[in-house]
């Protein structure tokens, strides 16, 4: 009798871990992969950077504007402005990617000095893993030598993982949601740098959960480059509206520089338990 081979068991079976009857499968992977991770490498307690993919940093910036420039003499007759404007745009807002840089090693040198006895950072730099103020923070972090998260999210648009995650550390999520999960659930204290959509996204929702007590641990939340935010987002006109109470803005520290950011971290985190 011919004996036929055995089919996949559920969990080996690519076609249907893939399908969308088993979208409650890739939800639960997607929370248990990285809780086991950080379980395993005695990660509790983070503190997150949130900013804009397209702000680069200064050699880079400048690298584009003199070529910018150089094409606009070689070509004196084509029209240069807009790309021009572009190019300086890029320069004025590289400061930021500098700043969370410097930023992300002065608070990584300061957790590595509060070290437990196995070595373990008393918080780790983490960033949404991929290009402009998610790579300053992850470098920064290497510069001081020591580990930081990257939590990658895979879009239409690609974006890569940056080269400064530490390997162990490097998480790739289809699910924005379950990636905003673990930017929540370990952070002790959150960087808003400038950014877009995505930024305001995240932004808002840690505000909402927290105004709603739906977060109740302590969380300060530090809002970096106080000319960019007053001049997107008008923060007073709510209170002025009565759609949010002045304690609700109060929850925003406004900081304009690294070493400032540090000192105001720094205090409020360092009678905190991690």
């Amino acid at each position: 009798m011919k004996i036929k081979p055995k089919a996949p068991k559920a969990y080996k079976n690519i076609d249907f871990l893939n399908s969308g009857a088993a979208r409650p499968v890739r939800i639960l992977a997607e929370f248990l992969e990285p809780y086991d991770r950080f379980k395993r490498l005695k990660i509790e307690s983070t503190i997150v950077f949130f900013g804009s993919a397209r702000i680069k940093s200064d050699a880079e910036s400048n690298k584009i504007l003199n070529e910018v420039l150089k094409k606009s003499k070689e070509n004196p007759a084509k029209d240069y402005r807009d790309e021009l404007d572009a190019a300086r745009l890029q320069v004025r807002l590289s400061k930021y990617y500098e700043d969370a840089v410097e930023l992300s090693r002065l608070l990584t040198k300061w957790a590595m000095e509060r070290a437990d006895e196995n070595g373990h950072q008393s918080h780790y730099i983490c960033s949404g893993g991929g290009p402009g103020i998610m790579q300053a923070a992850n470098q920064g972090a290497e510069l001081a030598g020591g580990k930081s998260i990257g939590l990658n999210i895979s879009i239409p648009l690609e974006q890569h993982p940056n080269p400064y995650i530490s390997e162990e550390l490097m998480f790739e999520f289809h699910y924005f949601f379950m990636r905003k999960y673990w930017f929540a659930y370990l952070a002790k204290a959150l960087i808003i740098f400038p950014g877009g959509f995505g930024t305001l996204d995240e932004l808002m929702e840690i505000l909402t959960l927290i105004q709603t007590k739906k977060i109740t641990k302590f969380m300060p939340i530090l809002v970096f480059g106080q000319d960019y935010w007053k001049d997107v987002i008008d923060f007073e006109a709510l209170v002025r509206w009565g759609t949010v109470s002045r304690a609700d803005i109060e929850l925003l520290h406004f900081v304009n520089s690294p070493q400032e950011a540090f000192n105001l971290l720094a205090a409020k985190l360092g009678g905190v338990n991690p």
